[in-house]
């Protein structure tokens, strides 16, 4: 099988290195039965934040995939999404999402309870190895993508997965108009 590629970065197996992934994304990995699909490739860890990442590696923002996570409340329940988005839109927080999730208001889960709860490091935060509890709400363009630039777990590394083999991640929702 041929690993997605793109850009300048070296592509390796993704399951060939765990010391390159953050630790629950590495355990889903080893489940996954499509994990073989996923590379990883290491990068600077001061540039792991989309923008400076593309700008460093001279890769368009449509290449990379952002994972933020959003919560809300019904009824004195938590509520709280993965959504996964082109790193070219946002997230529809305010309509979308709300709405999926059943809630009044949403908002970013707060970046010390994101890293603390996901078990990743802040600008790692991926799709892959999310809380069971955490919805996963992937846009459907996304699934569109040849490769998807996503975090690893950790800061010094990236994952390249097709959108394909992202919308088929276990209890991935795809929804149209996630990314605005």
């Amino acid at each position: 099988m041929t690993l997605p590629e793109i850009g300048t970065l070296t592509s390796l197996p993704a399951l060939d290195h765990p010391e390159l992934l953050g630790h629950p994304v590495a355990e889903e990995l080893a489940r996954w039965a499509r994990a073989g699909e996923v590379a990883v490739v290491e990068i600077d860890p001061d540039l792991a934040d989309t923008a400076a990442m593309s700008e460093a590696y001279a890769l368009p923002l449509s290449t990379g995939a952002n994972c933020v996570v959003v919560a809300g409340r019904r009824d004195g329940e938590e509520r709280i999404a993965a959504c996964v988005v082109r790193a070219d839109t946002r997230a529809d927080v305010n309509n979308l999402v709300k709405r999926t999730l059943d809630v009044r208001k949403c908002s970013f889960l707060s970046m010390d309870r994101a890293v603390a709860e996901s078990g990743m490091e802040y600008g790692g935060i991926t799709p892959v190895g999310l809380p069971a509890h955490w919805r996963l709400l992937v846009d459907s363009r996304v699934g569109e993508m040849p490769v998807a630039i996503i975090g690893s777990g950790v800061r010094r590394s990236k994952l390249l997965v097709s959108g394909e083999v992202l919308a088929a991640l276990p209890r991935a929702e795809v929804i149209d108009g996630l990314g605005i």
